[in-house]
């Protein structure tokens, strides 16, 4: 499964960022995407993720630290799912990875195990 992610760069504090992660998996009736970070040091981390199950309406979450700053949000006819903080600090600055898997890859641990297929990560600096 291919998963280009894009958007990277430097962003002033208290700017906004938005990510992009093109797959066409999102196509699908079954799938979930997730956005995850790691910065230096630290362990990786959940920042949000997507997900489908069959018939049922798209659900998002969000990753407690998130405070509201956090987004997703997907364009089928661009294949791409987004991710945007508003209020960026330089806590935010991570390589910031995006993966898929099928839709109980998605929940409120955001957790990466269930996911199948990850991105090459994107590099995000926060400027102060």
């Amino acid at each position: 499964v291919q998963l280009v992610e894009s958007g990277g760069g430097l962003v002033p504090e208290g700017g906004s960022l938005r990510l992009s992660c093109a797959t066409p998996e999102i196509r699908n009736s079954d799938f979930a995407v997730g956005w995850f970070r790691q910065a230096p040091g630290k362990e990786r981390e959940g920042v949000g993720c997507i997900e489908q199950e069959y018939g049922l309406p798209r659900t998002t979450y969000y990753a407690g630290f998130s405070r509201g700053r956090v987004s997703i949000d997907d364009d089928i006819a661009e294949a791409k799912v987004y991710l945007q903080i508003d209020g960026v600090t330089p806590e935010d600055t991570a390589k910031y990875y995006c993966a898929v898997g099928k839709s109980d890859a998605c929940d409120l641990n955001l957790e990466g195990q269930n996911y199948v297929s990850w991105g090459q990560g994107t590099q995000v600096t926060v400027s102060s």
